[in-house]
């Protein structure tokens, strides 16, 4: 990568290259080690990783990407021992999760930040990405898939009835979103393109998703957000 890349906007606003690689060690480092990062004081979890950045901004990018490859090490091996456990992991506005969901959550944090916020269109790293395989799209989904209730839950709670989201290609599966009993509206997503929707990087159209049903149910679901 050149060393011009490093102070390229990312993919998320307000975050350079080094940004974003720095807020994938601090998630490491909330694993591993909180006492390496300032206290949130109670934020929520966005404006928190906003603090986490902007305390490491003095770093050199070579600083950053030993960080980096440090805490991220020792997270994998925590993650590895969580995998089997049981246990309720309390993450703040984020949700609640099994301990056994958690390797998901950075499955998922991994493969959005480096395929589509440092990698073209939406980041600066020209060329192709690391690959989309079923190893690494099926955790992301499966966070998706548990952690989209907890995370839109006010939006949820204005739905009258159920929406159906099949997903085609890599990974191919069918989501139900919603208490109700009814489905009132069906959806069909290749499976990229939701990830990418459902995190707000990219709109229906420019994927070519098609939904069909009522359209303040479709509305609703264009808002949800997944972290």
């Amino acid at each position: 990568m050149p060393e011009s890349l490093w102070a390229k906007e990312s993919g998320c606003p307000g975050w350079s290259v080094q940004d974003l690689l720095s807020h994938m060690a601090c998630s490491f480092w909330l694993a591993v080690d909180p006492t390496k990062l300032p206290d949130p004081g109670g934020l929520p979890a966005e404006r928190a990783a906003d603090l986490y950045v902007e305390s490491r901004r003095s770093m050199t990018p070579e600083e950053t990407l030993a960080d980096y490859e440090q805490v991220s090490r020792q997270g994998l091996e925590m993650l590895a021992a969580v995998a089997g456990q049981d246990f309720e992991v309390p993450l703040g506005d984020v949700g609640t999760y099994p301990a056994s969901v958690i390797p998901n959550a950075f499955a998922f944090e991994e493969f959005i930040h480096l395929r589509y916020d440092l990698f073209a269109p939406n980041g600066p790293m020209e060329g192709e990405p690391p690959p989309a395989d079923e190893l690494r799209l099926a955790p992301t989904l499966d966070w998706i898939e548990v952690a989209l209730p907890q995370q839109n839950a006010d939006l949820l709670a204005a739905l009258g009835n159920s929406v159906e989201v099949r997903l085609d290609g890599l990974c191919a599966r069918t989501l139900r979103i919603g208490a109700g009993t009814d489905v009132d509206a069906h959806i069909t997503s290749d499976s990229l393109a939701f990830v990418r929707w459902v995190t707000q990087r990219s709109t229906w159209g420019e994927l070519g998703v098609r939904a069909d049903g009522d359209p303040a149910t479709l509305e609703i679901v264009r808002k949800l957000t997944v972290i």
